[in-house]
């Protein structure tokens, strides 16, 4: 059986941009020996790790536990040294290993169902030997093993998290053109908004991602308490450790915090989502009203207005983006002129169309979608 304190390879997924906040996050919660790379760091930790970072994270896609590394040309360089790692010590003898994910980028093996197949087929082979076992039931807990190819570098890894960590339990109802919750969590983080000190703004707020996910953080929610993970049923971490950070968790909740964050949209659908999830987040004290861009104000001199406007399908035609992206500038300008505005967009120009001028830009994607997180001070 495992020593809680020993020591395992995580990986953290991320948005493609967010690595950095991705990074401060797991600094924050001790995980400080680290290896960022494009979209994913790999980090040290132990089995109270695998809770904490699932709870925790605000701005991953999901952790993953990871198994071994090879370089492998071949299927039976493959075969084999799949084979070779430690399964067994993981995974069960009834429990269930699909290989759900496999990415080939740059690969020799390039064929995805060859490699699914080799993969199961050595880990089979591997957990009968360790179990001395000639059946695998396949009927117990979940273990989804990734497999990422680049350039014949392999990674194999355990997913700790079932469903992907922007899956918070808050969001029952989507609309047409959602932002991913870890990705609305960077833009609140990257604005570096203080909750006690500045008002936050969503004119167009939609279902209300961003201000949940500013509420989460104003108040200190972790935000994976409202949702379970596929590692709770692993037989190798201890039942009181999930128990004991839940516990540390719901402690950790600010009650008494006070904070100003309001939203409008002029999408009567989009705001009865919104209220149902402001509700489910437990957030209360958040304010949204149904109304038009042109008429955001705000009593407050200091604060900050971040949002994602509508684009693409979310609106009829490309001129309707750039006549709204032209109001936008002006509703700033006239009616939050001590305000700093921070607006996720994949337009080119919103510069020249806001007749705004960034202070800085950083390329973030959104569901594939390229964009700019424009930032004005």
């Amino acid at each position: 059986m495992f020593h809680k304190h020993m020591n395992l390879i995580l990986i953290a997924t991320t948005t493609m941009g967010l690595e950095k906040e991705l990074s401060y996050e797991l600094n924050k919660l001790g995980y400080t020996e680290q290896k960022i790379d494009n979209g994913r760091i790999e980090f040290t930790g132990d089995l109270e790790a695998i809770c904490k970072t699932n709870l925790w994270l605000r701005t991953a896609g999901r952790v993953m536990l990871k198994i071994g590394a090879f370089t492998a040309e071949t299927f039976d360089e493959l075969f084999e040294k799949t084979k070779a790692l430690p399964w067994g010590e993981f995974i069960g003898k009834n429990d269930s290993f699909p290989v759900s994910k496999i990415t080939a980028k740059n690969a020799t093996l390039f064929s995805k169902s060859d490699s699914q197949a080799i993969v199961k087929k050595a880990i089979a082979e591997s957990l009968k030997e360790y179990h001395k076992s000639t059946i695998l039931s396949e009927t117990g807990a979940m273990f989804e093993i990734r497999v990422q190819n680049e350039k014949n570098s392999i990674i194999m890894s355990i997913d700790t998290s079932g469903s992907g960590l922007h899956k918070r339990g808050y969001r029952e109802n989507m609309n047409e053109a959602p932002l991913k919750e870890t990705l609305a969590a960077g833009l609140v983080m990257l604005s570096r908004w203080k909750p006690e000190k500045e008002t936050l703004l969503d004119p167009m707020c939609g279902t209300a991602t961003i201000l949940v996910e500013a509420g989460m953080i104003a108040r200190n929610m972790a935000p994976g308490l409202k949702r379970s993970f596929v590692s709770e049923s692993w037989q190798f971490i201890p039942k009181n450790l999930w128990v004991k950070t839940r516990e540390e968790a719901t402690a950790a909740i600010k009650k008494d915090v006070e904070y100003n964050i309001y939203g409008s949209d002029l999408d009567w659908r989009a705001l009865k989502i919104a209220r149902e999830n402001i509700k489910l987040a437990g957030l209360d004290d958040i304010f949204i009203q149904n109304q038009p861009l042109k008429e955001a104000r705000s009593r407050f001199n200091v604060g900050k207005i971040i949002t994602n406007p509508p684009y693409g399908e979310r609106l009829e035609t490309p001129e309707d983006a750039e006549i709204l992206y032209e109001e936008m500038g002006r509703v700033f300008r006239e009616n939050f002129p001590t305000w700093d505005y921070y607006v996720l967009c994949p337009h080119e120009q919103l510069d020249k169309l806001t007749k705004l001028h960034s202070a800085k830009r950083r390329k973030l994607y959104n569901g594939g979608i390229k964009c700019h997180y424009y930032m004005y001070f």
